[in-house]
């Protein structure tokens, strides 16, 4: 590749390495977007790979989603890739972009764009662009403006992007301020980026990204939250979320986490409860098997957000947070609802919340096995994660305190593996099903029916499996006690 801007000296030999994953990498998709490119240039226009997947192939992570701008307008991309594509598709065909699969690659060409904002509205009025520097320019960052014609592999870096790649810093190409003045969620994108690639803003972009928060409250909740799911499944997600609060952003659509800071953690008073809760964070990305388990963090970040409203202080002087655990679950689903999270997201984050100090009190001695079995069957299929989760939240630096808690942890799986042996914890249900409940009453299917078979789980958690007699005894015994049978 050739370069449309030198870079320093002092960069060449990182740079240079870069330019190596990317030659690799473009090597790997060039039988499609090479013939695509001279698709274009035999009708008299323009194709270059840009954007993200520059970047990406310049970090050696290129996958196989590629985005390319052109100067040809929507009509014409469609006329210049119908028959070669394997499939089109339109959706995006109002920001003038085009989609297309071509040999397992998904490709999107937009057309140049030289976006404007009028400062008051939530998106973007596309105007299509004349030119690559003018469409390079609008871009959020530097590191995302760069771009690679095709097919001859001609490398544009107008606003020294590569640089900055090597430096792992994220700058706007335009000033901070007229770039998030055009689309203020680019504050929220650079705290995203910053968690994915573990770069750092540039001091010019903080100042702004912290000057300009309020602005953020033009940005719709579906764009927010969506750019803030992505940032907490980042590599580095701690210094995306240290960024949110350090500029005010989180205030402005998660202040729950902000207010954290000013709460005192009762397990471990040399921190508080907002660096707590990041090394929960931190611990629960390292419990993660395969990928991201967005639940799972987003838990972990909310899990203590009711101390600020129990916190109180004893006459001994000591810090208690009594019953944080039930705020916290209301505030975590009004917050996910706000955000637009859809409802069974919510409702599996807001259990987890609900359920984090069940498991304390165990080492003492006091859970029978009807209280193992009612751990169980309310987490459900959440389990796994609320062991995760149970786990994370331990962060002593008292290492005798530390190994106890793990080891009563440990002796709660293996109970509660002992015992699903013995029973069908996974499927804690009554003995006796509705019909066997009606058939032994003398019922019609109705609330009495719903009483029976509720009271019968209960036996069923506290009692353990019964067999068909004994169900059927108890049950009875139930009904007459209820007069509903004489």
């Amino acid at each position: 590749m050739s370069e449309a801007s030198a870079p320093h000296a002092a960069d060449r030999r990182e740079l240079t390495a870069a330019q190596r994953n990317a030659v690799a990498e473009l090597l790997r998709v060039s039988p499609v977007a090479d013939e695509l490119g001279r698709r274009f240039v035999r009708a008299g226009h323009e194709l270059h790979l840009v954007g993200g997947s520059v970047r990406d192939a310049l970090l050696g992570r290129l996958g196989d989603d590629l985005d390319f701008c052109t100067d040809a307008h929507p009509d014409e991309t469609l006329r210049i890739i119908k028959g070669w594509a394997e499939s089109i598709w339109e959706t995006g065909r109002e920001f003038g972009t085009i989609g297309a699969q071509r040999d397992g690659l998904r490709l999107e060409i937009t057309t140049f764009r030289a976006e404007s904002y009028d400062q008051v509205s939530r998106n973007p009025v596309v105007v299509y662009g004349t030119s690559l520097d003018e469409d390079l320019k609008r871009r959020d960052f530097t590191i995302n403006a760069m771009a690679v014609s095709l097919p001859d592999h001609r490398f544009t870096d107008p606003h020294g992007g590569l640089a900055d790649l090597s430096a792992k810093v994220i700058r706007t190409p335009s000033t901070p301020g007229e770039s998030f003045g055009d689309d203020p969620l680019r504050m929220l994108r650079a705290a995203r980026f910053a968690a994915q690639l573990r770069f750092a803003v540039h001091p010019d972009v903080h100042l702004a990204m912290t000057e300009m928060a309020a602005d953020l409250d033009r940005i719709t909740a579906e764009r927010v939250r969506d750019e803030f799911t992505k940032l907490l499944c980042g590599a580095d997600p701690i210094t995306g979320l240290r960024l949110l609060v350090d500029t005010g952003l989180a205030e402005r659509f998660l202040p729950e986490l902000t207010g954290l800071k000013l709460e005192i953690d009762e397990h471990a008073q040399h921190k508080d409860v907002y660096e707590h809760t990041l090394t929960v964070v931190e611990n629960a990305v390292s419990y993660e098997e395969e990928g991201c388990d967005f639940i799972l963090r987003m838990a972990a970040l909310l899990h203590d957000v009711g101390k600020p409203a129990t916190k109180a202080v004893g006459s001994d002087g000591r810090v208690s947070f009594h019953h944080h655990e039930v705020v916290g679950a209301r505030l975590t689903k009004a917050r996910m609802k706000a955000m637009r999270y859809p409802k069974e997201v919510t409702a599996k984050v807001t259990a987890l919340v609900a359920l984090h100090l069940r498991f304390y009190g165990y080492g003492r001695g006091e859970w029978t096995d009807s209280a193992v079995r009612r751990y169980v069957a309310d987490a459900g299929d959440l389990l796994p994660r609320l062991h995760k989760l149970t786990r994370s939240d331990c962060t002593t630096r008292n290492r005798r305190k530390a190994a106890q808690l793990a080891a009563d942890y440990d002796a709660l799986e293996d109970r509660i593996a002992r015992i699903a042996a013995e029973e069908d914890l996974a499927r804690v249900r009554p003995d006796l099903d509705g019909n066997a409940i009606m058939e032994l009453l003398g019922v019609p299917p109705g609330p009495v029916v719903g009483r029976a078979w509720k009271h019968l789980k209960e036996q069923r958690l506290e009692r353990g499996p019964l067999d068909r007699d004994a169900a059927e005894a108890e049950l009875l015994r139930w009904a007459r006690a209820e007069g509903i049978i004489g």
